[in-house]
């Protein structure tokens, strides 16, 4: 049996999972979204990188092959790092230590991160890293315009979305390792359908997200 090729499940996935209208970005962009809302963003940021931080971690752990390992912890360490930066957006928008620690999060803002530790523990190699292949570019285009519009409309500085841009383009040599990890979770016989439907499924929850914001708004 031939075995399915990275790219052409990459480019299937792509036909899938594609930027749609985010009603919490349209209003940050005509600077309709309250105060209260931008500390919002702050308070399930911080627990979706923590939990993501450990997530990724355990996944370099169950696919510890030196190209899938590597990528994990990379993304790990990235969750560390982005967490820093969230500080300074925090302090921007009224989200301070006390806030953050205080904050209790929406449970449909965070299926996100609950998907991710789900497929941590239950997912393949080519299911997960499919779906941050596509997430990835979406969620990027997402922290762009959201960067832009809090300098735009809520003058904010660009030290205070540095979060933002941050994850606006993918970390250096992702797209490399990425497609090399989804060939050999294909190579190991995974099924290219779970892969997708992994893929599908990260977006809803991404879109999750973005809808409780927007909530009552």
């Amino acid at each position: 049996m031939t075995t399915m090729k990275a790219r052409d499940l990459i480019e299937a996935a792509a036909k899938d999972v594609y930027v749609v209208p985010n009603p919490f970005l349209d209003l940050l962009e005509d600077g309709r979204v309250p105060r209260d809302r931008l500390a919002w963003l702050a308070g399930e940021q911080q627990w979706i990188l923590k939990s993501d931080q450990r997530s990724f971690a355990l996944l370099a752990a169950r696919f510890p092959e030196s190209l899938a390992g590597e990528m994990f912890l990379s993304l790990s360490g990235g969750e560390i790092e982005a967490q820093r930066l969230l500080i300074a957006y925090g302090d921007a928008v009224g989200a301070d230590e006390a806030y953050l620690q205080r904050y209790e999060p929406r449970p449909m803002a965070q299926t996100y991160p609950a998907f991710v530790t789900w497929s941590a523990v239950n997912g393949t190699l080519s299911g997960i890293t499919l779906a941050m292949i596509a997430n990835l570019g979406i969620w990027g285009a997402y922290c762009a315009r959201t960067a832009d519009a809090l300098v735009s409309r809520y003058d904010l500085s660009e030290d205070a979305v540095a979060f933002f841009r941050y994850f606006s383009e993918a970390p250096p040599g992702f797209q490399k390792q990425a497609t090399a990890a989804v060939q050999a979770g294909l190579d190991a016989g995974e099924d290219p359908a779970m892969a997708l439907r992994m893929a599908r499924a990260m977006q809803a929850y991404e879109m999750a997200f973005w809808h409780s914001l927007a909530e009552d708004l």
